[in-house]
């Protein structure tokens, strides 16, 4: 399992250039000033509520079914398309955007530094965030039926994906104020 790691880390690590960085800005902030608000008009328009487990940083299983009682067949309808749909290109580009600028970022640090691992920090934010998705879908699917053990799994996959997600771009922050220090000790060197 290292060895994927470290090897799919420096792949990253020599793929990864400026042209690329600049690509994944303009499309993330295009998704975030164009997209996303679209989509939440369009979701709480079918729903009649603006209210969604997915942008809650913790709701609990009661939650769940509250809202998929609130969103009615339609909505609940319109939910499940939406994850299979829409929040599949989505993660895809936040992924996309956070590993390639966490990897411009920490380009600075030597091969064998283990730091340089932190560009992979998206991948698990993504990975519950699939798991949010069949696990609310599932929910929504067979609502008002119970169940019991994935619903009251999909509020700990949401948790755990808003805290990757969040910590990716504390890195980046983190990422980019270092490398800044980095190329000015160069420069002074």
């Amino acid at each position: 399992m290292r060895r994927w790691v470290i090897f799919f880390t420096e792949r990253l690590y020599q793929m990864v250039n400026w042209k690329g960085v600049a690509v994944a800005v303009l499309v993330f902030a295009g998704f975030i000033a164009w997209v996303l608000p679209r989509q939440a008009s369009l979701s709480e328009s079918a729903s009649g509520s603006g209210e969604s487990p997915d942008s809650s940083l913790w709701y609990t299983s009661a939650d769940l079914y509250r809202i998929a009682e609130i969103y009615g067949e339609e909505g609940r309808a319109h939910y499940i398309e939406a994850r299979f749909t829409f929040d599949v290109i989505w993660p895809l580009v936040y992924l996309g955007f956070l590993t390639i600028a966490l990897t411009a970022a920490y380009v600075f640090l030597s091969s064998g530094s283990r730091w340089r691992a932190v560009n992979l920090l998206p991948l698990g934010g993504w990975g519950f965030d699939w798991l949010e998705n069949l696990g609310s879908s599932l929910v929504m699917y067979r609502y008002p039926a119970r169940t019991l053990v994935i619903a009251e799994m999909t509020p700990i996959f949401t948790l755990i994906k808003w805290c990757l997600i969040y910590a990716s771009f504390g890195a980046l922050v983190v990422g980019i104020v270092l490398s800044v220090l980095h190329r000015f000790r160069k420069k002074r060197s």
